[in-house]
C-alpha cells in the first residue's frame, strides 16, 4: 500500500501583508502530481489545512478543489483538523465530503464513531487508520470523559490522556492489517520549523512517542514544520509543510512523505521535494551592500545595518522589491530616553531635539516636520 503523508498547508496565509494564494495553488498542484506520479492508494492530510480558523471563501474553494483532486482515482482521502483549523467548520463538511468517500475528521470521536477507520484500501489491504485531530488542554478532557463516560480527574496530565486517547483508537489493531495512525501535536525532541503557533506547541501540549503502539507501521503527524523522524516505538513521522510558511523556516525542505507499508512490517519512507513556492530568506546589510544583493523572486526579511531616518524602509524596497519585512540591526535600534535635568527654560523644539538625539533617531527631515506642525498647532 502507497499512501502520501502531507500537513500544515496553511493555506490563506498572508505573509507580511503579502497574500500567498497563488504559490499555495501551485505546491498543492504539486502534491497532486506526486499522488498520481507515485501511484499512491490513500493521501493522509494531518491537520492546519487552513492558516485561520475563519478562511476565506477563496482559501476554502482550493483546499476542497484540491481534496477532491486527490480522491479521483478512487484514492482513499483522510483529513484532521489542526490546531489552526476550525475543527467545527471540518465537520460541516464531514458529511459532504464523505459521501464523496473522502473520511473528515474535525473533532474527537470514539473507535466505533469514526475514530477508528476501517477500510480495504485500493491496493487490496485491510487498514484500520486511527484518527486523532489536535486537542486544546480544555477539549481533551471532555474528550476523555467520552470516551469512558467517568468523571474526569483533572490532576491528570496532557500526555497521560492523549496517551489514553491513542490506545483506544489503536486497540483494534491486528496482525493481518495496515495499522496507522494520525493526529497532530507536539512530540519531543522534534525540532520545530519556524512557524508553528508558539502558545500550542509548549512542553504542556507534548505527548510521548511511547503513546503509539508497537502494532503501528506508521505514524503520520502534522504541526511541526521541519519534515523529520520521531524516534519511537514504530516509523513516527512529521511530514513538514510543502511550502515555508513563516521567516525562521529557511532551512526547511518543503515537500511530503511517500510511505510504502504492509501488514506485519515497518513502513518505508521516502521523502518528496517540493520547489514551486517563493524562498524564504533573511538578509543584512548596510544599503551598499544591499544594493549588490541578487535577491531573484525570494520573500525577504532585510536587517538593516544603518542609523534610523525617515524613508529608510521605502529606499529598501526600492532596491529589494521581494522585501516583506524591514527592521533595524539591534546596534542601531533606538534606545529609550534617558531625561537630562529638568526642561524649565527649554522650548518644545528643543526638547524634541534632545528626544531624537539621546534616542539614537536624530534626523533634521523629522525636527523640520516638527516645527511645522507645532507652528500649526501654536498659531
Amino acid at each position: 500500500m502507497k499512501i502520501l503523508h502531507t500537513a500544515d498547508w496553511h493555506v490563506g496565509k498572508v505573509l507580511k501583508g503579502r497574500p500567498r494564494f497563488e504559490e499555495h495553488r501551485a505546491v498543492l498542484r504539486e502534491l497532486y502530481t506526486a499522488a498520481r506520479t507515485h501511484d499512491v492508494d490513500a493521501v493522509i492530510v494531518a491537520g492546519d489545512l487552513f492558516d485561520t480558523s475563519a478562511p476565506t471563501p477563496e482559501a476554502q474553494s482550493l483546499v476542497l478543489n484540491v481534496l477532491m483532486a486527490l480522491r479521483g482515482d478512487g484514492r482513499d482521502v483522510i483529513v484532521l483538523a489542526g490546531n489552526h483549523d476550525n475543527p467545527q467548520l471540518l465537520e460541516v463538511y464531514r458529511p459532504v465530503l464523505g459521501k464523496l468517500g473522502m473520511h473528515v475528521v474535525g473533532t474527537f470521536r470514539r473507535p466505533d464513531a469514526g475514530g477508528t477507520l476501517a477500510f480495504t484500501a485500493r491496493s487490496g489491504e485491510s487498514v484500520r487508520l486511527g484518527v486523532l485531530p489536535f486537542l486544546s488542554h480544555r477539549y481533551v478532557v471532555r474528550a476523555g470523559e467520552v470516551l469512558t463516560g467517568t468523571a474526569a480527574d483533572h490532576n491528570r496530565d496532557y500526555a497521560a490522556r492523549i496517551s489514553e486517547l491513542i490506545g483506544a483508537l489503536t486497540d483494534g489493531f491486528q496482525g493481518d492489517t495496515v495499522n496507522l495512525i494520525t493526529t497532530h501535536g507536539t512530540l519531543p525532541g522534534g525540532g520545530f520549523g519556524g512557524g508553528e503557533r508558539e502558545s500550542q506547541s509548549i512542553f504542556s501540549y507534548y505527548f510521548e512517542p511511547t503513546a503509539f503502539p508497537t502494532s503501528t507501521q506508521y505514524a503520520a503527524l502534522g504541526h511541526l514544520h521541519r519534515r523529520q523522524q520521531i524516534p519511537g516505538p514504530c516509523p513516527i513521522w512529521y511530514s513538514g509543510s510543502p511550502l515555508a510558511v513563516d521567516f525562521g523556516e529557511e532551512g526547511n525542505t518543503p515537500g511530503a512523505l511517500l510511505v510504502e507499508v504492509e501488514p506485519g512490517r515497518p513502513a518505508v519512507v521516502t521523502e518528496l521535494t517540493f520547489s514551486s513556492a517563493r524562498k524564504l530568506r533573511t538578509v543584512r546589510g548596510t544599503l551598499e551592500q544591499l544594493e549588490g544583493l541578487e535577491a531573484g523572486d525570494d520573500w525577504l526579511k532585510v536587517i538593516v545595518e544603518e542609523k534610523p531616518r525617515v524613508g529608510l524602509s521605502d529606499d529598501v524596497r526600492d532596491l529589494l522589491p521581494g522585501s516583506v519585512d524591514v527592521v533595524l540591526d539591534e546596534r542601531f535600534r533606538p534606545v529609550p530616553a534617558t531625561r537630562q535635568g529638568g526642561t524649565a527654560g527649554r522650548s518644545p523644539r528643543e526638547l524634541f531635539r534632545e528626544y531624537l538625539t539621546a534616542t539614537g533617531r536624530h534626523d533634521e527631515q523629522v525636527a523640520t516636520l516638527f516645527d511645522r506642525l507645532y507652528d500649526e498647532v501654536s498659531g
